[in-house]
């Protein structure tokens, strides 16, 4: 524990929101320190794809905010050297009915900047998506990726060194009470107090948490081996049209889900829908799963594994890469929202993404949550 104990903003969380807030308070002025229970990040802030993803979050706040923290990690990677893999986005689609939702969806205002690749567009430029079952593709140069694993402990070196954040790791909280934290290693106060507890819906204020309907979602993810090609973009399917709220809203993919849940129910009653990234070895991450309970179990289920290697065989028309790696990762989901921002007493907030899109989201809440705190202008 430092000497001085005393700090304007406490944060509980040491995962990608809370890296947020200590982010836009430092901005400020402000004397941060950020507590979290394991020596290192370990959770769903390090066991994703390291996209971040704007085109296709659900129009109004979350797509606001996507842009928002899409332009700050641009800022904030070439501050900390957290290095950028690659940018954009290609989704693409191998059924009529994928491309009539593309086609409307580039005709509001969510479509600024993007455009539909034709097959001849993909055999020029993306010829790795260039099969005869994608029918056409859509560009948006928006996304960009960072190695996750990497990149949140990169943040917090950063965070420390150059904006002066404090961090008790290996330290839990106990319990929160206005401007005091009681901590496994003693008492920390601050004027104020972000509680970011990431998918933890029982250790901190569990009746707030259950009062929003908040459970846990648990995915799997694989790392392929390097496919003997350069990935040019980050790329999804045709299954990511009815699962990402900016698509699936509008009223051509309906008519999609109605196909897919026809030709592909097992994707869909597992959740998968495919993403596929690189990293700078060359090997792929890809994934993923969407399995619901309060406690998931830990276990990956190698059928599951398959229907995502099946989705990648029929976007990229070739087989699968070896897999190198395996995992699970879990983050908190509440049915029909995508935040929660609580507030259990005037100066303490509870901060939770629920759609697991923290690291496309999370610099710009990070903001929303810190100017509300503090008032005046955004960082």
């Amino acid at each position: 524990m430092p000497t001085d104990r005393s700090f304007d903003l406490a944060v509980v969380g040491a995962g990608i929101v809370g890296l947020s807030c200590a982010l836009a308070a430092a901005k400020l002025g402000k004397r941060v320190v950020v507590i979290d229970r394991d020596a290192q990040a370990n959770g769903a802030s390090v066991r994703n794809f390291g996209f971040v993803t704007v085109t296709g979050q659900e129009h109004g706040e979350m797509w606001r905010r996507a842009r928002r923290a899409r332009d700050v990690w641009a800022e904030v990677s070439a501050e900390a050297n957290v290095p950028i893999l690659h940018e954009g986005l290609l989704l693409t689609a191998r059924r009529p009915e994928s491309v009539a939702v593309l086609e409307t969806f580039l005709r509001t205002e969510m479509g600024d900047g993007c455009r539909l690749l034709e097959p001849g567009d993909l055999k020029r430029s993306h010829s790795e998506l260039a099969t005869p079952d994608v029918l056409a593709a859509l560009w948006s140069p928006h996304e960009l990726r960072v190695e996750s694993r990497e990149a949140i402990s990169i943040l917090a070196s950063w965070l420390e060194a150059r904006h002066g954040v404090t961090f008790l790791c290996g330290t839990s909280a106990l319990t929160v009470e206005t401007s005091k934290v009681m901590t496994s290693r003693g008492m920390v106060e601050a004027e104020a107090i972000a509680i970011c507890p990431g998918d933890d819906i029982f250790s901190l204020l569990p009746d707030r948490i259950a009062a929003h309907g908040v459970s846990r979602c648990k995915l799997q993810m694989l790392r392929l081996a390097d496919p003997g090609f350069k990935l040019s973009a980050g790329v999804m399917s045709d299954l990511g049209l009815i699962r990402y709220a900016g698509y699936a809203a509008l009223p051509e993919a309906q008519v999609l889900r109605a196909r897919l849940e026809a030709e592909q129910p097992e994707h869909l009653k597992h959740g998968v829908h495919l993403i596929v990234v690189q990293s700078a070895d060359g090997s792929l991450v890809v994934g993923d799963s969407h399995h619901y309970a309060a406690t998931p179990d830990p276990f990956a289920d190698s059928a599951v594994d398959q229907l995502i290697l099946d989705e990648f065989q029929a976007v990229f028309g070739r087989q699968a890469p070896r897999v190198l790696e395996r995992w699970t990762g879990t983050y908190a989901s509440a049915s029909g929202r995508s935040v929660v921002i609580d507030t259990p007493a005037p100066s303490v907030r509870l901060i939770m993404v629920t759609t697991g899109a923290g690291m496309s989201t999370g610099f710009a809440l990070g903001e929303d949550v810190v100017t509300d705190l503090f008032g005046g202008a955004r960082p």
